[in-house]
């Protein structure tokens, strides 16, 4: 069966060609998402302070959540300082070496460095090139870059907080600066806690044996050998690593699933055009068990080699993406992916098993089909759909279309949200399940309307329900990539529109200050006696995470949180107060935004349990319930709550309510006292990018991604459709069409085509963008602009009009008797 199946393919390359593209570009995607999600697992950047450290100790950083993923805290969270001691005390170790980091300038915020203790200069790179470590609390090391000699004075700023040391010494290497070690744990505001410790280990040492033992000796702390070191020295590998994971995951998912969609049509309408041959293999005494064989091996030997294939490219597609995350802030620059065997297993698997499922579906009629019936059948399509598949599509489309739209108006918050997203999914199955009967439709429609005339039209309609399955097979995914295109686009412009909007409304501040590693609360009480200035209130971002129960399971998310504080807030930020109280903001109180208080299922009065920056349990009463949760977050806590719990105890900016008349010239001479400190604009603030717009920037990356697999899928299968109807164009010519006769019949199927993908795909686009707008602003219109439909139309009929005009031409070029003897 392999050889004969191997002939079938060399003797009919063209009827396998769309469907070897379909799985060479499906592997290829599921290769690249692949690698994203075992780099998550397994990457990272390789360390650099720590390099010399044999093992790096520090506190958990995350939590292991019910689905068996982690979530991390949104800063670092400390250790004891007397952790180094217990751990110099277990047997092969040679030092421990307690380390902290802290964010500073000197000259006006114009030279940033990093501050550490002088015990950590041995762990490297840096190195004394002269003069003497530092012994006195006013005693500095600074690196060489900053240009300042030994025995000079300088002003080291924190939090744009100046202070006196003098150099000592200067070193060669990181740009940094070293103080003595209580000195440089006083400076970072937890004179009693530092950020981990390094071990350096006796000779002969094993690392992972010297991690366990270190494990044991001291509970509550957790190790890092090799490259796992640099994520205890940079937070951000570690964010980098979850959010590739979480990333791989759902969008894997739903690329997964399109991929399926997407081989399967093209392999069932590959199987499709060869009716004929398998309706005179059943007439020749072809058993069915034969030709479910013959399809399976076909099948099995194009999706083998295809996705094998793919998978070259699909390395090469996610070092892209790398670079691309990398641009957009989602991954550090240094962080390199890993390229094992695993994601190529997967993605042959999946491929092989997807091809081997579309082959048997789409070839079991031409199998069981009594050998006189599949010759009569081998010219013409069955009539009908089958009414299972009819059932289930509509079921689905119903479905579909009430959960995008009801959803949000009977739940509350993320879940309503998310499930209006999913909807977009639902429909897009049921449109490949009644692609043939929605064509039809369409054509009738158009009829009706007068658009196919004369004899082309009549000709374009009337095959257009004859072959109603190849075309539906064969629109199928221009639909589904306008909807997708639709959902993915106008749900990022909506998401954008709305915060953007909400952040210039809720600004009321009449200037922003700003300074480079943010602002100590100190500095805003000396803001607040400059003449002109009416009131501060500072702000401190950080991030929480907290657990709360969706569809009767336990789920735990990180959400953005903000540290304000509570008198006279309204005056420079409007939070658009839906219910409470802000002025309430104090001690052990919160304030959520309406998304989250409907994701939480909490309400004003009502405790909220949650993990601050640094880890730390936090039980709050909910105060008020507010509206510009995407402008400003969706956790609002008391300044001073989350100051104490992350690792600069630093403000983030500071907003200025003046009195009216004051000259903004002679209020930025009078914050000169300060020089690390910068007056903005606070419309320079409200358009300044967030977290927030660089996570949608990567889901509109990603979703371009299957976008172009999806117009790649268009153009394969529509040029397979139309190519294989050279007899079908050769016999109207021998009956007396004439090639512009039969140009015109096409371009009338061409305008069935992509009329049916805009106006099914935006339609089965419009209940979850509807829902999710619903959730998202109280507003059932999203947020469309006009361009960016019009760019998605203009995409549906440049692949439409050109996979099917083009082709066709082709097809006609043969002489029609010439045409009639070759055969399809």
């Amino acid at each position: 069966m392999l050889s004969l199946a191997w002939r079938t393919i060399r003797a009919r390359r063209g009827a396998f060609a769309a469907a070897f593209v379909a799985v060479f570009f499906g592997s290829a995607l599921i290769t690249a998402s692949g690698v994203l999600l075992e780099s998550g697992l397994r990457a990272g950047v390789s360390p650099l302070r720590y390099a010399a450290a044999t093992v790096v100790v520090t506190a958990e950083q995350e939590v292991t959540t019910e689905d068996g993923l982690n979530q991390r805290f949104g800063d670092r969270v400390p250790l004891a300082a007397d952790t180094a001691g217990r751990i110099a005390a277990v047997p092969g170790v040679r030092a421990a070496i307690g380390d902290v980091s802290v964010r500073a300038a000197l000259r006006g915020g114009s030279f940033p460095l990093v501050v550490h203790g002088w015990s950590s200069a041995r762990l490297g790179p840096a190195a004394l090139e002269s003069g003497r470590p530092p012994a006195s609390p006013d005693e500095i090391v600074l690196a060489g870059a900053a240009g300042v000699p030994v025995g000079e004075l300088v002003q080291l700023e924190i939090g744009a907080v100046p202070t006196p040391y003098r150099v000592v010494g200067t070193i060669r290497g990181e740009p940094a600066a070293f103080l003595t070690d209580t000195q440089a744990r006083l400076v970072s505001g937890r004179p009693d806690r530092i950020d981990a410790v390094a071990v350096l280990a006796e000779p002969g040492a094993d690392a992972e044996d010297l991690a366990a033992r270190i494990e044991r000796a001291v509970p509550g702390v957790t190790t890092a050998v090799g490259d796992d070191r640099a994520e205890a020295e940079f937070l951000d590998v570690g964010a980098a690593r979850q959010f590739l994971v979480v990333m791989s995951t759902a969008f894997g998912g739903t690329m997964l699933m399109i991929v399926l969609l997407v081989v399967a049509s093209t392999l069932g309408l590959s199987i499709q055009r060869r009716r004929r041959e398998f309706a005179l293999l059943r007439a020749v005494a072809a058993t069915p068990r034969q030709v479910y064989r013959l399809i399976a091996t076909e099948s099995a030997v194009v999706a083998a080699v295809a996705a094998a294939l793919g998978a070259l490219p699909g390395f090469g597609l996610s070092f892209l993406l790398r670079d691309a995350l990398a641009e957009l802030g989602a991954v550090p620059a240094a962080f390199r992916f890993t390229a094992g065997p695993l994601p190529v297993v997967a993605a042959v698997l999946a491929c092989l098993l997807t091809a081997l499922g579309a082959g048997l579906i789409a070839g079991r009629r031409a199998a069981r089909i009594s050998p006189a019936a599949a010759l009569g059948e081998a010219a013409v399509e069955p009539p009908r759909l089958g009414r299972v598949r009819q059932v289930t599509g509509w079921v689905l489309a119903a479905v579909g279309a009430a959960a995008g739209i009801t959803l949000p108006l009977v739940v509350s918050g993320g879940p309503a949200i998310a499930g209006a997203a999913s909807s977009a999914l639902l429909l897009v199955i049921a449109v490949a399940l009644l692609g043939p009967r929605l064509l039809t439709a369409t054509a009738a429609l158009l009829t009706r309307l007068g658009l196919l005339r004369a004899t082309a039209g009549y000709l374009a309609g009337a095959n257009t329900r004859a072959r109603s399955r190849r075309l539906g097979s064969a629109a199928t995914p221009l639909i589904m990539g306008v909807a997708l295109a639709s959902v993915q686009i106008f749900t990022a412009t909506t998401t954008d529109a709305a915060a953007r909007t909400q952040v210039e409304q809720g600004i009321r501040a009449d200037h922003v200050v700003t300074a480079v590693g943010g602002i100590a609360p100190a500095v805003a009480d000396a803001v607040r006696r400059v003449p002109g200035v009416e009131s501060v209130t500072p702000v401190a971002r950080t991030s929480v995470l907290v657990s709360y129960q969706e569809l009767a399971e336990q789920v735990t998310n990180a959400y953005p949180a903000q540290g304000v504080t509570a008198d006279r807030l309204g005056e420079v930020l409007d939070l658009d107060l839906r219910r409470g109280d802000l002025r309430a903001l104090t001690g052990e109180t919160v304030a959520l935004s309406e998304i989250a208080a409907g994701t939480f299922g909490v309400d004003v009065g009502e405790p909220l349990t949650m993990s601050l920056g640094d880890g730390t349990s936090h039980t709050a009463t909910v105060v008020a319930v507010y509206g510009s949760g995407l402008g400003f977050g969706d956790v609002t806590l008391p300044n001073d709550v989350v100051l104490a719990h992350t690792g600069s105890r630093l403000n983030d900016e500071l907003l200025l309510a003046t009195a009216p008349g004051t000259d903004p010239v002679a209020l930025r001479e009078a914050l000169t006292v300060h020089p690390g400190l910068e007056l903005a604009d606070p419309r320079a603030f409200a358009a300044a990018p967030n977290a927030a717009s660089a996570q949608s920037a990567v889901n509109l990356l990603l979703n371009l991604l299957l976008l172009g697999f999806i117009a790649i899928a268009v153009v394969n299968i529509l040029v397979l459709a139309t190519a294989a109807r050279v007899r079908e164009f050769a016999l109207l010519r021998l009956v007396g069409a004439k090639p512009r006769q039969l140009r015109a019949m096409m371009r009338g199927e061409a305008a069935v085509v992509v009329v049916a993908a805009v106006g099914l795909g935006s339609l089965a686009a419009l209940p979850p963008l509807a829902g999710i707008s619903l959730g998202l602003t109280g507003s059932a219109l999203p947020s469309v602009p006009p361009l960016a439909y019009l760019g998605i139309v203009a995409a549906a009929v440049l692949f439409g009009w050109g996979s099917i005009a083009m082709p066709a031409r082709i097809a006609m070029r043969p002489a029609p008797i010439a045409a009639m003897r070759a055969g399809d």
